[in-house]
């Protein structure tokens, strides 16, 4: 039996039976050897407890050199008690004992603290620490460490009435057994030897530190100690207590491994941890025509793919070695998808038997190596012939179809292949199809989608003809019907005089060419201002000056874009307005949401107010009267797009009208209809000019959507609202009103409405200014 557990009996034979130590443990007959004063395991025990003690003494400034007589004048002892309990001494001690009095007081203030914490001790008084007992000392401190490392912090929670009946050291060996279900461990020192079980617990604890250390070598049982214990160290924030020559030595003893692990339980993975995925290479699988046994023909590219979806993160390699013992290395590419494979091909150059070696990690993957008969080919690839525009080195453009046809008359019997790989090196991308016309002659078309170098590779009987593979340079395509055109200053009608009429035209995905606009009205050609908005985007604006017809026109590559040329009718010049329009609705909303908008008289005499919706699809309109020289106006669109939205007044837009409103597709998660918005800022009476007018929106279960408040008072001139974000689904929100008239507040979510949107305050009183 080992002699692991007598040295467990040493270090304790200061702790009684009820003082935590682990007595239930076997005592078991010590060698002559493991008793001597300088037997190895007494040296590692106590440079491992008196590392313990200095890594809880850190906090305090102090450090213990020799465990056997630094605690002699109880100062260091005591300050130990104080930082593992968190509670000062009972009494006070000599903080200068230069005499041995003083010393032998200091150790019993100790030593009755303990007493008083119910840590019982056995065979220990103040004359032992003084006169330096290390056989004593170690038991000290083994209840100690017993006591607040092992017994206390880890089962604080644990409500098992079976497990509190167990001995800390069962309950600490239970605990690592439940992290390493797969490694038998029954003891803490020969189980621990290889260094093996320390990584495998480390990465239990903190999945990916150590997640090869089941490939470790057995044989280099210090290097593995040293790369768990570090590990441990810098990410879990494990001291080593013990060093890794000392934990894999066979003469360590039980309470010094102990000591070491039961800081494992309550250990914590710090930001930032270099994690790495557990590599499996076994489950990582090979399949295709390339390692079958048979069907490989020299001369003919062999294919196959490796799948290591299951095995981690690793890099493949395959070697295949021919019938005469060469070996050369396998194309291997990245198909970078979500099974992670690789596709894999070799050409191999002789009959005969190959063995395929597929390795991930450097480690064989399941089956391989595998046997592979190449047979003789049964065509002469050197014999075929290609040509046509498809294979010229310039002259093909994206998105139009090109051909080139091949010839095998005289090759013998072989499949043609063809094979495209785009500017991006991928395959697939571009499917090329061929076409048997008789005569030994294939056809091959196809229709590339991306500028750029394109390779194009023709097999005959699995082996490159002569000039194969072609480079092929392929420009960009010019595609004025991608082009689209938007804007008020492109609508039939709505633009008077003296405005500005602005649009914008988007280019991304047309291929190349040059945009160019012109503006032709009564006069002749207007000047037009362009600005590059960014990612294809860009802005343009012209000034009417004289009414009539305008003609805008807008071509790609010198071609009309869709739609172009624009007539637009431009009115006289805007008189003076009857009725203004504002709100979100004007601007934008959201597929099957009303979008929303007010319109306020202007004086007494308003006129016959109209509206009109034109856009991607058609708007149900309502119209609200609130009696009050106001209306709300909500309109649904179905469909996303740019809406022109035309306010009238007599039948004529009015100022700025039409408005051009970009309604999207609704979000995920999007519901203004639950956003609510209340305060004194909001109710009909109440609010006093000069002073804040505040209410609260509640967007807690609204969804994700920006916040818009706008508020304008009656005379036409708007605002400033303040917005805050709580931080938690509520806005602070507030205005000041300058003037005693009504105010007009529109809340919005992602652009469209909450309810009760719009608040109307009325008339505020003017705010009391004391005289100075």
């Amino acid at each position: 039996m080992s002699s692991s557990h007598s040295r467990a009996g040493q270090s304790a034979a200061g702790a009684a039976p009820g003082g935590g130590a682990d007595t239930r443990d076997a005592e078991m007959p010590a060698t002559e050897k493991d008793l001597a004063e300088d037997a190895p395991w007494k040296k590692i025990q106590q440079n491992t407890f008196t590392r313990w003690c200095n890594e809880h003494l850190k906090c305090v400034s102090k450090r213990i050199a020799n465990l056997q007589t630094d605690l002699s004048d109880g100062l260091r002892l005591i300050a130990l008690l104080e930082v593992l309990s968190q509670k000062k001494m009972h009494r006070k001690h000599n903080q200068r004992p230069t005499f041995r009095q003083m010393q032998l007081e200091n150790v019993s203030v100790a030593l009755e603290f303990l007493d008083r914490e119910s840590i019982k001790l056995v065979s220990i008084d103040s004359k032992a620490i003084v006169d330096g007992n290390l056989k004593l000392i170690l038991g000290l401190i083994w209840t100690l460490i017993l006591h607040y490392s092992i017994s206390m912090p880890m089962w604080d929670e644990e409500e098992d009435e079976e497990a509190k009946k167990q001995t800390p050291k069962q309950r600490l060996l239970g605990w690592i057994q439940n992290k390493l279900p797969q490694l038998p461990i029954t003891n803490f020192s020969r189980d621990w030897q290889s260094g093996r079980a320390l990584g495998a617990l480390v990465d239990s604890c903190a999945p990916g530190l150590c997640p090869d250390w089941d490939s470790w070598d057995a044989s280099k049982p210090v290097n593995n100690a040293r790369e768990a214990m570090q590990q441990a160290d810098d990410w879990l924030g494990i001291p080593q207590v013990i060093t890794p020559e000392e934990i894999v030595d066979p003469n360590v003893d039980e309470h010094s491994v102990m000591t070491y692990l039961s800081q494992f339980p309550k250990a914590k993975l710090k930001p930032g941890a270099p994690l790495r995925p557990k590599l499996n290479p076994k489950k990582a699988r090979a399949y295709g025509p390339g390692i079958e046994p048979t069907g490989n023909m020299v001369k003919k590219r062999a294919e196959f793919t490796v799948e290591t979806r299951s095995a981690g993160q690793g890099e493949v390699l395959v070697y295949v070695e021919d019938p005469a013992g060469h070996q050369e290395e396998a194309k291997v590419t990245a198909n970078n998808d979500k099974n992670r494979t690789f596709s894999v091909w070799y050409v191999p150059e002789v009959t005969g038997t190959h063995k395929v070696t597929v390795l991930f990690a450097g480690q064989h993957i399941a089956k391989s190596p595998f046997e592979v008969y190449v047979d003789k080919s049964q065509g002469d690839a050197s014999k075929v012939t290609a040509q046509g525009p498809g294979l010229e080195p310039s002259g093909n453009i994206a998105n139009k179809t090109t051909y080139f046809e091949i010839f095998t008359a005289g090759a013998g019997t072989g499949k043609v292949e063809v094979v495209i790989q785009d500017p991006a090196g991928q395959k697939g991308t571009v499917e090329p199809q061929l076409e048997a016309r008789g005569d030994s002659t294939y056809r091959c078309t196809y229709q590339p989608t991306m500028e750029g170098v394109h390779t194009v590779h023709v097999t005959f009987a699995g082996v490159p003809i002569p000039r194969s593979p072609y480079t092929v340079t392929v420009g960009q395509a010019c595609n004025p019907s991608a082009c689209r055109a938007v804007g008020r200053g492109l609508q039939p009608k709505g633009v008077r005089v003296k405005e500005t009429a602005d649009f914008k035209v988007y280019t991304k995905g047309a291929g190349s060419g040059e945009l160019k606009v012109t503006v032709k009205g009564p006069k002749g050609e207007e000047r037009v201002k362009q600005k590059d908005l960014g990612d294809g985007v860009y802005g343009f604006e012209y000034y009417p000056t004289v009414p009539g017809t305008y003609i805008v026109t807008i071509t790609w590559g010198g071609q009309n874009i869709g739609r172009s040329p624009f007539e637009v009718k431009v009115g006289t010049e805007c008189g003076n307005q009857k009725v203004r329009a504002w709100g979100p609705g004007l601007e934008g909303g959201v597929v099957g949401k009303s979008a929303d908008f007010v319109v306020e008289a202007i004086g007494d005499d308003v006129g016959t107010l109209g509206f009109s919706v034109e856009g991607p699809s058609q708007a149900k309109i309502e119209c609200d009267d609130k009696g009050d020289g106001s209306c709300d106006v909500r309109y649904w669109p179905q469909e996303a797009g740019e809406y022109a939205v035309h306010v009238l007044c007599n039948s004529e837009d009015i100022r700025l009208s039409p408005f051009m409103a970009d309604i999207r597709d609704a979000p995920q998660d999007f519901h203004p209809d639950r956003v609510k918005a209340r305060g004194p800022g909001l109710e009909k009476t109440g609010v006093a000019v000069n002073k804040p007018a505040e209410f609260t929106v509640d967007a807690k279960h609204g969804g994700k959507a920006p916040l818009r408040v706008q508020v304008q008072d009656n005379e036409g001139c708007p605002v400033e609202a303040l917005v805050k974000d709580n931080g938690n689904g509520t806005y602070s929100c507030s205005y000041v009103p300058r003037k005693p008239v009504k105010h007009t507040a529109m809340v919005s979510w992602g652009g469209v409405s909450i309810p009760n949107s719009p608040f109307r305050v009325s008339q505020p009183p003017a705010a009391f200014s004391p005289s100075r």
